[in-house]
């Protein structure tokens, strides 16, 4: 059934101007919101901060409606960044959940009004548990405010928003202030970039901080190897059947006396025209560039980079040869 066009709600549409207008005194509003912020703090922040790096278990975030959206991304960020910490939700701690909390813990209870009455319900008993109490409102006169050990406070001037009504400026001010208290613990504790990759293993920086050559290299069978004395077809069957485009040249004690490339093979042949009765020394390239297996896959990287080549050999500290990578490994392994 075809629809009657003039019975269809009217769609607004966005005039250019407006909307670059809006968009900016939007962002200009919040902007002000954090400036206003940075310029308030004051001992309070620093007593919460070294309440987090003195907590024995967990870091407690909660909050409800715009808050509690907030406060999951304030404990996410806690989480990858060195301080052990959880959301839960206020309005599910008044029916179970409150059993998460141990009295190690330290709880970060955020509403803009501090009236919440999710988050009300539940302090006296935090409070009962043992559990330190830090609070993030706009009002400092609040109830929850007030029964925090420590109140941080989030107030903004105005929220973005033209009817002063939906949370803007407010939410970007405690999501700023909770980045704030993140970044202070991570400083303190010397957090550095090998510990987020850690907290983050499926993610580009951990597959970059945390793959080691040993990860990614070919070995064993997989590493083309020739002796010395093989002829050029034997090397090139080799070549083929491992397909990282080289062989590695042994001697007869089995040692790395170099490499055969296809790049050898092209240059022996505008060399030498017919290398039918040749071995494949008289075309290696001798002192191959090569890397140790603890090296991490990016420093493989930037060594080829570096000296324009796709490919290194894996050796030992006493300079066995264990392993072989390809540009082609690295790209898999996602680590590029």
């Amino acid at each position: 059934m075809t629809p009657n066009l003039a019975t269809l709600p009217h769609r607004p549409t966005a005039n250019a101007e407006d909307a670059l207008a809006s968009a900016r005194r939007t962002l200009a509003v919040e902007a002000e919101a954090i400036a206003a912020l940075a310029e308030r703090l004051d001992d309070h922040f620093t007593q919460a901060a070294q309440l987090l790096l003195d907590c024995q278990g967990r870091v407690v975030v909660s909050g409800i409606g715009k808050s509690g959206h907030i406060a999951r991304k304030i404990a996410a960020t806690l989480a990858s960044t060195g301080t052990p910490a959880f959301f839960m939700h206020a309005a599910e701690a008044v029916h179970g959940d409150l059993g998460m909390i141990t009295a190690q813990d330290v709880v970060i209870a955020i509403s803009y009004s501090g009236s919440a009455t999710e988050l009300l319900t539940i302090v006296p008993q935090v409070k009962r548990m043992g559990a330190r109490l830090i609070s993030i409102t706009g009002r400092p006169e609040s109830e929850l405010a007030q029964l925090a050990d420590i109140h941080l406070n989030a107030n903004v001037t105005k929220e973005a928003c033209p009817m002063n009504l939906a949370p803007t400026a407010s939410t970007t001010a405690t999501l700023a202030l909770g980045d704030a208290l993140a970044v202070a613990c991570l400083e303190a504790r010397g957090f550095g970039a090998e510990d987020f990759a850690r907290s983050h293993p499926g993610g580009a920086l951990g597959r970059r901080l945390l793959t080691h050559v040993r990860d990614v290299m070919r070995s064993g069978p997989a590493v083309p190897t020739v002796p010395v004395t093989a002829s050029i077809t034997d090397a090139l069957t080799e070549i083929s059947l491992k397909g990282m485009g080289m062989t590695v040249v042994l001697d007869a004690q089995e040692q790395v006396v170099g490499i055969f490339t296809d790049g050898d093979l092209r240059r022996l042949l505008e060399r030498v025209g017919d290398i039918r009765g040749l071995t494949v020394e008289a075309g290696m390239s001798h002192k191959p560039y090569a890397i140790g297996p603890d090296a991490l896959a990016v420093e493989a990287a930037a060594l080829m980079d570096e000296n324009r080549k796709n490919l290194l050999l894996v050796r030992d500290p006493s300079g066995a040869l264990i392993g072989a990578l390809h540009m082609h490994d690295l790209l898999a392994a996602k680590v590029l």
